[in-house]
């Protein structure tokens, strides 16, 4: 259905006299450094001077231009597809309970005590003891600072090109000159090594042509030999790396980048499995009454049943409304519900549903399926693996590549992010006739599961997905792509970040010439500016025009409305609206005077609730304009252009110092924690911090506590010794009170008994799948032993005071080597608790995977000489492995 375009309410030029009654009106504030993020409380109750309506009004949202046309057969990957769904920001509040949910404004769905906390000095890695000028300031000044070096470098960078362009001419116009007869031609008998620009060019030397040409590469593929970060592997590994590593960035550029492949070869996709009929005695209740249902019903009631311990889903009640509707089409179309008798039942109250039955069952097959020993587990993964080896690689171009989400979703009940309108809707099962595959011509088309065929076959050699289909619940079009570690996936990456690059050379005139039309004349051009100083200061996203009816409110900077700008004098703007993800964005800013101005003028009547912010400005205009700057720029590319130069700039100040690599760890987190803040990449702290915490602080406790127990043993072995190094040296330390002492011993002789425990029982798992008898009952019981006599010797320890020495030949020079590595232990460990804590409020993961350049983070552990895998856990080494090795032959990289 096509939506209505909003017609303009502001007025097409802006008058002097507007910009001067503005003026005015600001003229007796103090004004602050703007570029910064703050957080001040909830909007609704603020007391100050603040434009009206000061609501962020989550109402329906007039239509835009609608974009619900046919997919074109391209790659559709976002920023964050990296991220895993289980990590991303998550808001975990319940809707409200009446029927017109999605009228009520999200200031009174989201709770002021949930919002995210203010920045705080501990947040940002700076001491704010004895210094009394403000964070935010502090926040601005080396945000500007930042913005200033961006600025000396893009000019930098064009003088050099400027320079190198002038050379090339001049060089081209002599060689013109002096090309004469060869006859009249000198020659020295001599041929030059390198050419007038540097570059060095081929001679006859004698030297061997495997100094001039790294082994590594040929044709850009590379066998897996003598790399330093691969020489710790086992012969299995490398057999298995030894085929050959596609280097796709060395290898010759396409000359026709739209031409993904030449030839593609894959198994198409696995389907999950069938559903099966619950046993007879397990029934959907309905007001008590057990319920026979059609097979499709059942397994829609299936679906909500299962999940009931899901409290967020299964009592929302936009989730519960929407289920509701769906299943109760399902069970009329499908013939209807029946009691016992045969008699039908008319379904028409959610509440009289009664799922525990069904629960029941698949929680005690969930149980079951946990209580399975390692071996089995081990036999179920390997039929696992087996059946779905075929899926998990594509043939492209002739070499092996991995597939990354080979698996049709099955059905089930859609979720959605933050306040989904369609949450609880049922997502229905794929099928065969739904799929179009994408495969080379010569290639044999997969076999179809038996009964059924594919949509259509297709060979687009410009796309990169494998297969295609269409769900049911936004009508969004899914793709199987390659894994993420693919040399099509870094391809993809390494793209975006040379943009980001190539921004480097234009941003000081794209920021000076949006800074001038701030003040256009033309309320488009101004609107315009406006919007790309709050993508760039900001991190904003542009937000894309959407179909109403079948997405969720969600908005960007070109799509806010009236209601999600609040402005409080001089300088702060508060934003609260539903972004991507439908996660909520409240965000307070300090912008320049001459934006706050801006927005103030936007927001002018006749404009009201429901009208368009930027109402002459949408992001297709946006972006187009972009493109005037620099070829291929969009808004996003600003996000990572300001990640990674942010971080370049912090990296680039670091010295290497004579430190731990648990200190130098955390020197890098500290970059990426700044780069965070200042790019607005936050979070709300996790429900489960302060339990880590907590343990962390335990842990620490816990390895003080062996401390004091071996300088106890250096008093049992030499007396002499209290007076040698003083008894404060041996005495416990204060937050180890008496009743924590006892609490901690039992915890140790606990962890004993059950790590025996363990070991026991895999042992004896161990006998019976090599076909012999398991240990007794008593042989445990033996073992055991060991933590009666740990209980027995703390208890003694109390009584006495004394801690008799341990193990063979106890001496003095033995308890102090253990003291120095528990000294090292607790130091790593309070870093390691520092920097979470210091973490809690902002997005590393955010930040590290999707907008900072990963060659950043290989060039600091490279100068560093920190292990990568500090950084990068094993997944994304994979995915960085373009970074990783191509920084290997690049000593000089920089962003």
């Amino acid at each position: 259905m096509e939506a209505d375009i909003q017609t303009p309410v502001s007025q097409a030029h802006i008058s002097k006299d507007v910009d001067r009654a503005m003026d005015r009106a600001d003229a007796k504030f103090n004004h602050v450094p703007a570029g910064v993020a703050v957080r001040n409380g909830p909007v609704v109750e603020d007391k100050m001077d603040v434009d009206q309506p000061a609501t962020n009004g989550h109402t329906k949202r007039k239509a835009r231009t609608s974009t619900s046309k046919a997919p074109k057969y391209a790659d559709s990957e976002s920023d964050e597809d990296a991220i895993p769904l289980a990590k991303r920001q998550k808001v975990s509040k319940k809707a409200a309970e009446s029927e017109t949910d999605d009228d009520v404004p999200l200031a009174i769905k989201k709770k002021p005590g949930k919002l995210p906390p203010k920045v705080t000095a501990a947040a940002f890695g700076e001491d704010s003891s004895g210094d009394d000028e403000p964070l935010t300031t502090k926040l601005a000044k080396q945000k500007a600072s930042i913005e200033k070096k961006a600025e000396k470098e893009a000019k930098s960078i064009r003088a050099k090109e400027s320079k190198a362009k002038k050379a090339a001419k001049k060089e081209e116009s002599e060689s013109e000159e002096n090309v004469k007869p060869k006859a009249k031609r000198k020659s020295n008998g001599t041929a030059s090594t390198k050419r007038s620009n540097g570059v060095k060019a081929e001679s006859d030397s004698d030297e061997p042509l495997k100094k001039k040409v790294s082994a590594k590469k040929v044709n850009g593929k590379v066998k897996a030999e003598e790399s330093p970060a691969k020489k710790g592997k086992s012969k299995k590994d490398d057999s298995e790396e030894a085929e050959e590593v596609y280097r796709w960035w060395d290898a010759p550029k396409k000359e026709d980048d739209s031409i993904k492949w030449e030839t593609l070869q894959h198994n198409g996709v696995i389907f999950p499995p069938e559903y099966e009929l619950l046993p007879k005695n397990v029934k959907l209740l309905y007001d008590g009454i057990p319920l026979t249902l059609s097979l499709e019903a059942e397994e829609i009631a299936g679906f909500f049943g299962a999940m009931l311990n899901s409290t967020h889903n299964v009592e929302n009640p936009t989730f519960q409304k929407n289920f509701f509707e769906d299943f109760t089409e399902a069970v009329k179309r499908t013939g209807g519900a029946k009691d016992k008798d045969g008699n039908k039942v008319s379904i028409k109250e959610f509440s009289k549903l009664d799922f525990k039955p069904i629960f029941n069952y698949y929680d005690g097959k969930n149980q079951e399926k946990k209580a399975r020993s390692t071996a089995e587990k081990k036999a179920d993964k390997a039929a696992k693996d087996l059946l779905e080896a075929p899926y998990t690689t594509c043939i492209w171009d002739g070499r092996k590549e991995q597939v990354g989400n080979f698996r049709v979703e099955p059905p089930g009940l859609f979720r959605g992010r933050g306040e989904h309108p369609k949450t609880g809707k049922v997502k229905k099962r794929v099928m065969p006739e739904q799929i179009t595959i994408n495969i080379g011509k010569e290639a044999a088309v997969p076999t179809p599961p038996e009964g059924h065929k594919w949509k259509a076959i297709q060979h687009d050699n410009k796309a990169t997905w494998l297969a295609m289909w269409q769900e049911n619940i936004n009508g969004a079009y899914k793709y199987v792509m390659l894994a993420a570690k693919s040399s099509i996936k870094g391809q993809s990456d390494y793209k975006k970040f040379e943009k980001a690059r190539e921004l480097k050379k234009h941003i000081d005139r794209i920021r000076k010439e949006y800074t001038k039309d701030l003040k256009a004349e033309l309320m488009a051009d101004r609107q315009r500016a406006t919007a790309v100083y709050l993508i760039d200061k900001f991190a904003l996203r542009a937000g894309n025009e959407k179909d109403t009816e079948n997405e969720a409110e969600t908005v960007g900077c070109c799509s806010l409305k009236f209601e999600h700008v609040t402005l409080k004098p001089p300088q702060t703007v508060i934003f609260d609206f539903l972004g991507k993800d439908s996660i909520r964005f409240y965000e307070e800013f300090i912008v320049d005077e001459q934006v706050f101005k801006n927005l103030k003028i936007f927001k002018k009547a006749p404009k009201k609730e429901g009208d368009d912010i930027f109402d002459r400005l949408n992001t297709t205009q946006l972006n187009k304009h972009l493109t005037n700057y620099m070829p291929g720029l969009s808004a996003k590319v600003f996000r990572t252009y300001n990640a990674s130069f942010t971080m370049s700039t912090l990296l680039k100040e670091l010295k290497d110092t004579n430190i731990s690599v648990q200190e130098k760890v955390k020197l890098y987190n500290d970059c990426n924690r700044k780069v965070a803040i200042l790019c607005n990449h936050k979070r709300t702290v996790g429900a489960g911090h302060e339990v880590q915490m907590e343990k962390m602080s335990e842990r620490i406790k816990g390895l003080q506590y062996q401390q004091w127990r071996l300088k106890q043993m250096i008093l049992d072995i030499d007396p002499k010794q209290k007076k040698k190094r003083g008894a404060e040296w041996f005495a416990l330390d204060e937050e180890l009170t008496e009743e924590w002492l006892l609490e901690h011993q039992a915890f140790l002789v606990q962890e004993m008994r059950t790590k025996v425990e363990k070991k026991f029982a895999k042992e004896n798992e161990k006998l019976v799948a090599d076909g012999q008898k398991e240990m007794k009952a008593k042989e445990l019981a033996e073992r055991l032993e060991a933590a009666d006599d740990l209980e027995k010797k703390f208890k003694k320890e109390n009584k006495t005071k004394k801690v008799e020495a341990e193990g063979k030949g106890p001496s003095v020079e033995k308890c102090e080597a253990s003291i120095k590595k528990l000294d090292e232990r607790i130091t790593a460990m309070r870093l390691q608790a520092e920097d979470r804590e210091g973490n809690k409020e902002v997005a590393l993961g955010t930040s590290k995977i999707n907008y900072i350049d990963p060659r950043l983070t290989v060039v600091f552990a490279k100068k560093f000489n920190v292990p990568i895998e500090k950084f990068f856990s094993k997944t994304l080494r994979e995915k960085f492995t373009w970074a990783i090795e191509s920084i290997e032959d690049d000593d000089d990289w920089e962003f």
